[in-house]
């Protein structure tokens, strides 16, 4: 599946909630369905700056692809994070590179987040597409 596709997954879902405590309850079970990063990743290099609380990446390439895993120490930022890994992950890094994240304004969700949270947002975005231009850079 394209990333253009799961976003639009993604928006449909958000769709079907009436109103943003539903939605934060549904970006909770999102987070306890997050691929879970091996605690061997769990470092203080893997943690994405600009997050007021702990989350940490975990990038591999697997088939031209990357695969991501991570966690976070706060559920909503869980949450979060668990929706751009469900977007990126086991995509090529030029599709994540080229990739636009106008679903998140779609969903509403910046402008439902605190302004640290909506910060974290956008570094853990940053940090995801570092990820792609490391391994795209290795592939050329």
């Amino acid at each position: 599946m394209s990333i253009e596709e799961i976003q639009n997954e993604i928006i449909e879902e958000f769709s079907m909630f009436e109103d943003w405590e539903e939605r934060y309850q549904y970006m909770i079970d999102l987070g306890k369905d997050l691929p879970l990063i091996e605690e061997q990743y769990k470092t203080q290099s893997n943690i994405i700056k600009g997050c007021q609380s702990r989350v940490w990446v975990h990038a591999e390439m697997e088939d031209n692809k990357i695969v991501f895993t991570a966690d976070s120490d706060a559920i909503i930022t869980k949450g979060i994070i668990a929706i751009l890994i469900r977007v990126f992950s086991n995509q090529p890094p030029k599709a994540i590179i080229d990739s636009d994240t106008d679903f998140i304004d779609e969903i509403g969700l910046k402008e439902h987040l605190s302004p640290t949270r909506a910060n974290g947002l956008v570094s853990m975005i940053r940090q995801l597409k570092m990820y792609a231009i490391a391994y795209q850079t290795q592939l050329n």
